[in-house]
């Protein structure tokens, strides 16, 4: 029995054990799928915080209960670790760790680098590696597929691997929407992609055990590439409804009554919503990795790059129209108390990443205002990789609302309480039309 038969019959079987790197908001929810599925799952994080808490049955992801993970862990079918050498112990490795962007807007592939040399020193034969992270087209077999083909592993004395035949290589792009109520890890198809036929057969078969459907695709290149267009194509729109919002205020015309309208027709649209700008991993990177790459072949990609000059904006955008609004009131953003409402990227959520707030507060407090912050998702805000905020959630009080000169509702979380906000505050600045949708639309409410 070769290798591709003996693997996938492993996994028909659930002998075949699964390993995670990166347990964050996609490695750790698709470690349980797996887990819940029958499979033993080790779960790799550098972050060795995490690995007491999940193996105490805890969680620290707000959306993914403490119930499933002890749940996971007592069933023996789950555990975690920061000790990288246990990847010999398994048969599959699914990479899911961060694709940041650095400060030019470069992609940062530090991390799926430092990953591929981590697995290259722990290889075996046989084994299947996937790609989940998000990234530019050729990734998979540019950065991952060398290390594979020779790995560092002192155990193999150099031996040369052929992909197919001694290992097996995909790339399925995670499509993590955290907290949606109609879609989980399981209910999303997964595209995937392999290096060749054994592989997509081997990743495949992988997946059907735990995702209600697999959409294979001719390469890698085609599977990353198709991460890259879903993610273009809501921040191309996001921008489009971003700039006829601006266009629309000066019209006085509300850009969310023309929203509502307009996706009353049938066909042809689907409604996309402004906002304080982009945040989550995805949008606000994504689109920049296939910038990035489509300069190797001389390309320039003026229609993405427009759009994320759009949305990059839109923070800016809410400042102005605050301190537009701060002026009818007879007062200047400098030295004015203003109050963020929401930290989370979006509303209901605990995730900071890439969070338009963030970039509310530093531009506020270079104009010289004292900014606060309230969510009841985030108690304190975290570091991130572009900012060190000290700063922790001040309560919604009536008092409390009655010190700021101005709140500015950024994350339009369902457990605020609109009504009392809006009756014990002086003015307030809605980036979500949640004021309007609650009927509170008189002078002290104004759009942005």
């Amino acid at each position: 029995m070769n290798n591709k038969e003996s693997f996938i019959k492993k996994i028909k079987t659930k002998e075949a054990k699964v390993g995670i790197i990166g347990l964050g908001y996609v490695g750790l929810p698709l470690a349980l799928e797996f887990a819940e599925a029958g499979f033993n799952v080790i779960g790799f994080d550098i972050d060795s915080k995490k690995i007491p808490i999940l193996e105490s049955g805890r969680t620290y992801i707000k959306h993914i209960p403490s119930e499933r993970i002890d749940k996971a862990v007592k069933s023996q079918r789950f555990s975690a670790t920061d000790k990288f050498d246990k990847l010999k112990e398994v048969d599959a490795i699914i990479i899911c760790v961060p694709t940041p962007l650095n400060k030019y807007r470069e992609p940062d592939i530090s991390y799926i680098e430092s990953t591929a040399e981590v697995i290259s020193k722990n290889f075996k034969v046989g084994q299947l590696v996937v790609l989940e992270s998000s990234t530019y087209p050729g990734t998979t077999e540019e950065i991952i597929l060398p290390l594979l083909e020779k790995p560092l592993n002192p155990e193999l004395n150099g031996e040369k691997l052929v992909v197919g035949v001694d290992f097996f290589l995909a790339f399925s792009p995670e499509r993590e929407d955290p907290n949606n109520p109609n879609f989980t890890t399981k209910t999303i198809p997964k595209v995937v992609g392999g290096v060749t036929e054994s592989c997509l057969e081997i990743a495949k078969e992988l997946y059907d055990q735990v995702i209600v459907k697999t959409v294979p695709v001719s390469s890698p290149r085609a599977a990353e590439a198709t991460k890259l267009l879903e993610n273009i194509y809501r921040s191309v729109n996001i921008a489009l409804v971003n700039e006829l919002k601006i266009v629309f205020e000066k019209m006085d015309i509300d850009i969310w009554e023309v929203i509502e309208a307009a996706k009353t027709k049938p066909f042809g649209f689907q409604a996309f919503y402004p906002g304080p700008g982009l945040g989550g991993h995805c949008i606000p990177i994504d689109p920049f990795y296939l910038t990035w790459k489509a300069r190797e072949f001389d390309i320039s990609t003026k229609f993405i790059e427009l759009a994320g000059e759009i949305n990059t904006f839109q923070p800016y955008h809410v400042v102005n129209r605050t301190i537009e609004a701060l002026n009818n009131y007879g007062k200047t953003i400098n030295g004015s108390k203003v109050l963020i409402l929401g930290a989370a990227y979006k509303k209901n959520i605990d995730d900071m990443r890439e969070s338009p707030s963030l970039k509310l507060i530093e531009i506020f407090m270079q104009r010289g205002a004292e900014v606060s912050y309230n969510d009841p998702f985030v108690p304190k805000l975290p570091p991130t990789r572009h900012y060190r905020f000290d700063m922790e959630s001040v309560d919604l009080t009536a008092e409390n609302l009655g010190k700021f000169d101005v709140v500015v509702l950024s994350t339009d979380h369902d457990i605020y309480d609109y009504d009392f906000i809006y009756k014990h505050s002086n003015l307030i600045i809605d980036t979500r039309n949640a004021f309007k949708q609650k009927g509170l639309i008189n002078g002290k409410v104004y759009k942005a």
